[in-house]
């Protein structure tokens, strides 16, 4: 290996021992002098051996599986990096060129920035090959020597007290000093004062006390959190007690719940750039930074000791655990983070997918439990193990990508046998801040996305999330328990029809790609959008306005045992295109041909084959889902394969191209509908049998109303009503003064639960009347004013428009 560019003057470090910090257990010169320096810096070098273990990980064999194959791929990766390591002006490795004096434009000098980033990246590799056991660079002189040299590279060059920022802030303030100081932690001892020193400068520089100011702007949630990590490691690394007090306290505005903006809401959801569902983004970022550092922190000075920690270790059951399923993490919930799929510098030739995004979250709540309660640890471990036994397509411990460290905390947790899986809940879950609901069987769960007044039809920004237009108009996705955790993750993204996304109704008016511009997070002007829960069943609405287009519909869902109730009414375009509503689109993998039945009638399983077929009653995916259309309707079918690549939807990724096979069903309602409406049952996971069965139990459901005043259904064996009230009016026994959405549930043992919200956020005072006789009511919110029984039950409501469209509870005995 050549290594004279280390002899021209890039390295300035003084004498160095053959071993990092840690890897023999013998201490230095340097660090035996620093050590002599009193308590005070006993404390940060404790602090410093501490993050180490919450880098590396710790407590596992490198010669036992899945740590061996991990490590030895860590070490490659390190020796390719090392062996093309070339600096020059403007770059440490050829084509990462971080420094232009005259970018041409604003991308450009994100792109520039990028790859300080991406550079120190790079360098954080080799680092941790070094310091890792297993590497076969483990120690290695030249390898460290090679880490300094390209630190004090960029530093001279572009990361220093001097420089003026430029392109995106967050390679300056989170990537780069995020890289910078870890790396400092492992080789600490290897770096001079005078090199410490300087690189706190920098971080001084692009990250001042002057950023924990204000809780606003790129300041928030996960982004706070970050900006945090990077002040505490400064003063970790630089011995500053300050710094690590000041990025301690920062972190206080993060745990209240907000009620607008960026952050963690009292229903669990957590917004992230003013308008986007991020649990899976941002919110990932941010569980996982407080983790390390509530871990860091604990049992010294600086312990986090804020009440409200306690309220954020609540949102790991309340916010993240319903949109992790079987293994996976919900894409609806990490916006344009579903577009980082393959890149042409991954060496393991996978891309980001719902597994491996909820793999690292899953590490982070066993880090969190730790610092729980130890019922609620009890509980988390329980979870996630039932999340990595169930997820036979990505499971955590194969996965390539997943840190040592997140490896190792859930390889021990898979060998503790004192704890046991925890099956799937059975529940429903309304995020009404940002229009998500998630409903979970034992054996299958499902979730819809919406977009209103308050949330964004989609993000784009970056060059990513270029093709998701239409992720915002009643996208649903759902998944089995055997069969369909693959279904996103199979090179999903870059092959879908974006305007056939499951359960969308759309306009097919030609979008282009990224349409809005950057961070425009589009939103509709409607706000109408939300539903209620009793818990187990739930009733939703969604007044949607298609994303630039005059498109507009009013769609339901009814989540039931076995079964979601779709509506729609109203649809109304004027665009001069088609407008289509998608009952279905199942990703079948590069060969799947799965049987179609119609009305019972085998269908062609060639490529593609379609079909039009008027009166369809019924039809079956084999493997996947039953369909039941009450009263017939004529179903468009499309059997196709589909080619494409990550760049198409991801400027940054991979122009390798991909073709995955897709069985499409959906409603044609014609160019320029006026007043079109649908109706349908979807039975995942359902036989062809129990479909058929459905479809001809005509009493099973009763289609109370589908109109653009009103969408209702009744089940009797279920003893449910549900009723989305875009106006005031009456469905069946219910009648509504104001637009609401109502739900009842009758049960056998005389009790039933009448579940209201306004998700509007408009209504001033209703009236809701149900004619049933009543004996008493048993619990009502407060605001509830008036509750007359007898005959009928009549229920007077105050002022709901402050209730942030939360469901709104009463329970009552009947006669």
């Amino acid at each position: 290996m050549t290594t004279s560019w280390s002899r021209r003057g890039f390295l300035a470090t003084s004498g160095t021992t053959a071993l990092a910090l840690g890897l023999t257990g013998t201490l230095t010169s340097g660090s035996a002098q620093a050590l002599a320096g009193g308590a005070a810096e006993d404390e940060f070098a404790a602090l410093r051996a501490k993050w180490r273990t919450l880098i590396l990980g710790e407590g596992f064999s490198p010669t036992v599986e899945p740590f061996k194959s991990k490590l030895a791929a860590l070490g490659t990766n390190a020796r390719t990096a090392w062996d093309s390591m070339a600096p020059a002006d403007g770059s440490l490795w050829p084509g990462m060129v971080y420094k232009d004096p005259e970018p041409d434009t604003d991308q450009e000098s994100y792109g520039y920035s990028g790859q300080i980033q991406s550079t120190f990246g790079k360098l954080w590799t080799m680092a941790e090959a070094y310091a890792q056991p297993g590497t076969g660079l483990t120690g290695d002189a030249g390898l460290k020597d090679a880490v300094i040299t390209g630190v004090e590279h960029l530093y001279t060059q572009v990361y220093n007290e001097n420089q003026a920022r430029y392109g995106n802030w967050y390679n300056w303030q989170i990537g780069a000093p995020h890289a910078l100081m870890d790396i400092a932690v492992l080789l600490y001892e290897h770096f001079t004062p005078e090199q410490i020193a300087k690189y706190c400068r920098a971080v001084d520089h692009f990250v001042p006390d002057s950023v924990m100011d204000n809780y606003t702007g790129t300041s928030t949630g996960a982004n706070r959190v970050d900006l945090c990590r990077s002040m505490i490691l400064r003063g970790v690394v630089g011995g500053s007690a300050q710094k690590i007090t000041l990025g301690r306290d920062s972190l206080s505005p993060v745990f209240p719940f907000v009620t607008k903006g960026d952050g963690y809401y009292a229903d669990g959801s957590f917004i992230q750039h003013t308008s986007i569902p991020y649990i899976g983004g941002y919110g990932a970022v941010l569980n996982d930074g407080l983790g390390r550092l509530f871990a860091l922190l604990r049992g010294t000075g600086w312990q986090v000791t804020d009440p409200g920690a306690q309220q954020f270790l609540d949102t790991v059951e309340t916010a993240i655990a319903p949109f992790v399923y079987n293994g996976l993490m919900m894409d609806n919930v990490s916006s344009r983070g579903v577009t980082r799929g393959l890149t042409e510098s991954d060496p393991f030739q996978l891309p980001q997918d719902d597994h491996t995004r909820s793999h690292g979250v899953m590490g982070s709540i066993v880090l969190l439990g730790k610092g729980a309660s130890p019922e609620q640890q009890a509980r988390w471990n329980a979870m996630v193990k039932g999340w990595m036994r169930r997820d036979y397509y990505g499971t955590a411990l194969e996965d390539p990508k997943l840190s040592l460290l997140r490896t190792s905390q859930l390889y021990e947790l898979e060998a503790d046998d004192s704890v046991k899986a925890a099956p799937e809940p059975v529940e429903h879950r309304v995020f009404w801040n940002m229009d998500r609901v998630t409903h979970r069987r034992r054996d299958w769960a499902a979730s819809v996305s919406m977009a209103s007044t308050r949330i964004s039809h989609y993000e784009t920004g970056n060059g990513e999330g270029l093709r998701m237009w239409h992720t915002g108009s009643g996208w649903l996705q759902w998944w089995g328990a055997d069969h369909g955790l693959e279904q996103y993750a199979d090179h999903y993204w870059p092959t879908v029809d974006p305007y056939r996304l499951p359960g969308v109704t759309v306009s097919k008016k030609p979008l282009t790609d990224g349409q809005g511009g950057d961070w425009a997070g589009p939103r509709p002007d409607f706000a109408w959008v939300g539903g209620v829960t009793d818990g187990e069943f739930g009733t939703t609405g969604q007044h949607l306005r298609g994303i630039f287009s005059t498109m507009s519909a009013k769609k339901a869902w009814f989540w039931l045992d076995d079964a979601i109730v779709c509506l729609g009414a109203g649809i109304t375009s004027a665009d001069g295109a088609g407008v289509e509503t998608v009952v279905d689109n199942r990703n079948l993998g590069a060969s799947g041909t799965p049987r179609l039945l119609l009305d019972g009638r085998p269908q062609s399983t060639a490529q593609g084959w379609s079909t039009r077929r008027e009166g369809t009653g019924w039809a079956h995916v084999e493997g996947h889902a039953g369909y039941v259309f009450p009263g017939g309707t004529t179903l468009n079918v499309l059997r196709e394969e589909r080619t494409g690549a990550w760049k198409d939807i991801n400027r940054g990724s991979s122009p390798k191209q991909f073709t995955r096979r897709y069985l499409t069903l959906w409603q044609d309602h014609g160019t320029d509908p006026a007043d079109a409406s649908y109706a349908y049952v979807m039975l995942p996971g359902a036989s062809a049998a129990r479909t058929a069965a459905r479809a001809y139990d005509r009493g099973w459901l009763e289609i109370t109303a589908n109109s653009p005043q009103q969408q209702g259904i009744r089940v009797p064996s279920l003893g449910f009503t549900g009723i989305n009230f875009w106006a005031a009016g009456t469905v069946g026994k219910v009648t509504a003064s104001a637009p609401v959405c109502v739900q009842i549930r009758e049960r056998r043992d005389g009790t039933a639960t009448i579940s209201v919200a306004d998700p509007s956020r408009t209504v001033t005072g209703l009236t809701l009347t149900w004619k049933r006789p009543v004996k008493s009511v048993t619990s009502k919110p407060g605001s509830v004013t008036e509750a007359r029984t007898g005959r009928e039950l009549v229920l007077t409501f105050g002022d709901l428009s402050g209730s942030y469209g939360a469901t709104q509870k009463v329970q009552v005995r009947t006669a």
